[in-house]
């Protein structure tokens, strides 16, 4: 018995997802099951970067910082990013333009969801900034568009990245981030 063909897989929209139990994502009309709850350090760092970002944009009235918000690509393709920095909307069930900035915080269930998958769908979505985070390394990289592609611009694993070509010119201090890890 071999793989379903393309035309006999059930293709799920926006409307079907809205009343599914558990947490799950959906691209291109496939359904994925999200990891059970993220561990301790992935919690951790997850507020400290929220904190991080939300502190270098207070004075910017017009951007804020969500984590695990519904970001609604199209009808069929819902994700749901670890950190997004959203501009230009102050409400709604779902984000709903492109992120100014993405951080995904990669375990090893995620690992080829966010290093692929979601590394090619924010690029097609324009995200300025795309930053995949290791916490078990306690590394970040950074990817940047530049002619409609993703470009890898560092590797962090240590001091301050400014985001200085986005509307809040956000700023993530990885020292801060990471200091209670080593």
């Amino acid at each position: 018995m071999g793989a379903l063909k393309e035309e006999y897989r059930p293709h799920y929209t926006y409307d079907d997802y809205i009343h599914w139990e558990d947490d799950w994502e959906l691209i291109s009309g496939t359904p994925f099951a999200m990891a059970p709850s993220p561990m301790f350090n992935h919690q951790s760092i997850s507020s400290l970067l929220i904190q991080s970002i939300g502190d270098s944009i207070k004075s910017c009235k017009n951007c804020m910082v969500v984590s695990e918000m519904d970001y609604k690509i199209a009808d069929d393709t819902i994700v749901r990013p670890d950190i997004a920095l959203v501009c230009g909307q102050k409400d709604g069930a779902y984000i709903k333009k492109s992120p100014e900035l993405i951080v995904e915080i990669v375990s090893k269930s995620s690992a080829k969801r966010d290093e692929k998958i979601k590394l090619t769908l924010y690029e097609q979505e324009k995200v300025y900034y795309y930053i995949l985070l290791y916490p078990e390394d306690l590394k970040a990289k950074i990817y940047k568009l530049k002619d409609s592609k993703y470009e890898k611009i560092v590797d962090v694993l240590e001091g301050s990245f400014i985001f200085d070509e986005i509307k809040c010119q956000a700023k993530i201090d990885f020292d801060f981030v990471f200091e209670r890890f080593k």
